[in-house]
This record gives C-alpha cells, sequence and structure tokens, in this order.
C-alpha cells in the first residue's frame, strides 16, 4: 500500500481525531506550544536544513519506509529511533503522523519519544502529515480548519526538536485558481509556525502539487521565508486514475529541478533495484547531480515504497545507493 492510498481510508478518521481541543492561539510572541515551552524561541536551535556530517549531503529515515511493519503491528512509533540506529546505522528520522495521530498533544508521549532519540543519538528533523484536510480548499472555512488541524503538529515538531512539517498543497479548480488558494493557507500556516522557529515544506504527492512548476509558482505567490518545498523523487503522477498511462506523469528530474530552489529537505523515494544496486524508476546519479547543482547540503531522507523486497532490505539496498553515488559525485 502506498502512501496516498493508506491516506484515502485514514484521512476522515484522522482530521476528526486532529481537531480535538484545537483553538487556535494567538499569534503573539508569548503564544505557548501544545506542550508547555515558548513557542518562538528567542534564539530556536532545531537542526537546520543544511546540518549533517558530510559536505555532500547525510542520510535519513522516512518512516513510512517502515509503513508494513508500523502498521502491522511488529513495530511501534516510539521504536523508531531505535531501530533507525541499530538496523540501519542512520542518525536522523522523519516521521509520519499517521502513525501516532492521537498523539501531538500528549507531552508524555512526545517527551519519551524526543528521550529515546537522545538516548540513540538520533535527530528528528521532521513530521509528514497527512489527513488533516485541504490547505488550499476552495471553501475559506475549510481551509481555515486545514490550518488548525496542523497546528497541533507544529507544537509537537517543536518539542521534538524538527525543522519542519511536510504537509500537502490539495485544492481543485483552474490551475491559478489552485495556485492562489494553496498559497493562501500555506501562506498562513507558515506565519503561526514561523512563532516556533519551524518550517512549513510542500511535497510533490499528486494533483497539481505533483508539477513542479505549478508548485514552485504557489511558493512565489506565498513569499513566504518559512514556506519551502520537499521534492520527492518519485510522486509525479498528475493523475492516479491513468497512472499506467505516460502523459499522466509530470517529468521528474524537471519537477525536481523547479522544486530544488526552495527545498529544505529531500526525499528519495526508491521501488525497485537492478542487479547493480540501481534505482529502476530514477537514475540516482543524475538526480542528486540536480539536488547538488541547486546548492543543497542537507539531509536525503530513504523512502522505500517497492514491494520485491522487504522493508529493512529495501531500506538498507537505498543506503548503498545512496553512499555510492555520494562518493562518485564526490571525486
Amino acid at each position: 500500500m502506498q502512501r496516498r492510498d493508506f491516506l484515502r481510508v485514514t484521512t476522515t478518521s484522522a482530521a476528526g481525531l486532529a481537531l480535538v481541543g484545537c483553538s487556535s492561539p494567538s499569534h503573539s510572541p508569548e503564544v505557548r506550544d501544545e506542550h508547555g515551552g515558548a513557542a518562538r524561541d528567542p534564539d530556536p536551535q532545531p537542526e537546520t536544513p543544511t546540518a549533517g556530517a558530510d559536505p555532500l549531503f547525510s542520510i535519513s529515515l522516512a518512516q513510512w519506509s517502515l509503513h508494513r511493519a508500523l502498521k502491522g503491528g511488529r513495530m511501534d512509533n516510539l521504536d523508531f529511533p531505535r531501530i533507525t540506529r541499530e538496523r540501519f546505522d542512520i542518525d536522523a528520522v522523519e516521521y509520519v503522523n499517521q502513525f501516532f495521530m492521537d498523539k501531538p498533544r500528549d507531552k508524555s508521549y512526545i517527551a519519551d519519544l524526543r528521550q529515546r532519540c537522545d538516548d540513540h543519538g538520533v535527530t528528528s528533523l521532521l513530521i509528514m502529515c497527512d489527513g488533516l484536510g485541504e490547505l488550499g480548499n476552495r471553501h475559506g472555512g475549510r481551509r481555515s480548519e486545514a490550518i488548525e488541524n496542523h497546528k497541533p503538529w507544529v507544537g509537537a515538531a517543536h518539542a521534538l526538536g524538527c525543522h519542519s512539517i511536510r504537509v500537502n498543497a490539495a485544492s481543485d479548480g483552474t490551475y491559478e485558481e489552485q495556485q492562489r488558494l494553496a498559497a493562501d493557507g500555506l501562506g498562513k500556516l507558515a506565519e503561526y509556525a514561523d512563532q516556533a522557529g519551524l518550517n512549513v515544506i510542500v511535497e510533490n504527492h499528486g494533483g497539481l502539487s505533483s508539477n513542479g512548476a505549478w508548485l514552485a509558482g504557489v511558493m512565489q505567490l506565498a513569499d513566504h521565508p518559512r514556506l519551502g518545498t520537499l521534492p520527492d523523487f518519485g510522486n509525479f503522477c498528475l493523475d492516479w486514475s491513468r497512472r499506467d498511462e505516460p502523459d499522466a506523469w509530470y517529468d521528474r528530474y524537471q519537477g525536481v529541478a523547479e522544486m530544488m530552489p526552495y527545498a529544505k529537505a529531500v526525499s528519495a523515494k526508491s521501488h525497485d533495484f537492478d542487479a547493480d544496486g540501481n534505482e529502476t524508476n530514477t537514475d540516482y546519479r543524475r538526480m542528486m547531480k540536480i539536488v547538488l547543482d541547486a546548492g543543497y547540503r542537507g539531509r536525503v531522507g530513504i523512502e522505500y515504497e517497492g514491494e520485491n523486497l522487504g522493508e529493512d532490505e529495501g531500506i538498507l539496498a537505498t543506503k548503498r545507493l545512496l553512499e555510492r553515488v555520494r562518493a562518485e559525485l564526490r571525486a
């Protein structure tokens, strides 16, 4: 099951959970987050998007890579930092809110998760937020509701030490209407996240958001320093009902190139590998050259979605490929 398919099943119940107690706090500097801390730190110190041990890029793990284990009860969300370190020797994680959907306001739970990261030397980078409503909804009330639904996750991300929450830019209408509506909702959420020193980053994740030029235009319209993109190497299908037709896909290399000027994170999507260890859908060397040529020197998150390899094997295959490509590009 791909993340977009899981979304269809969970959106209604997830939004209901997120709505509990989601009153809108003030936008003043004194507003406090859901975990008791000042939402605007005098000098916030989450890891910056460009931080990492390697001068070219460092590797992180996106939680969706383990979604079968999590959904199947073979792994608990709280174990994610330990497993990331022990099984894969990776020191940074990217959460998916679907695996702790009822916990963003739970101070004890979030503190426990952060402590487990600290215990294993793992840095929390971002939370991928799904199922919280359309930030580009044509109805102003629903757009505002979606913004409110995301606010508890800003608080949770702040408490975990993340630099961003990842959101979607779903909308409807004409090309230009959707750009305007998405820019409005995203811009308002970015203003709120700015109080916590956090970024709001948008992934290419279906519909017009998978059109790199459209999403770059949204960034230009919103024009907020806390708003950026998360280019995903594989999510460039414009119409999943026609996914077997070539014209349903936006060129992935062009799309990443268009999104990179605004990128605050990068997602290395993988599905399958050939005998030489290369990903069969994406030329990783070509893609990572686009990423680096844009000046990006931050984390690149592994997001394995394949079926031919087990989750652990797929993660490790993606890691080996990224490490090989990094060595080749450094030479």
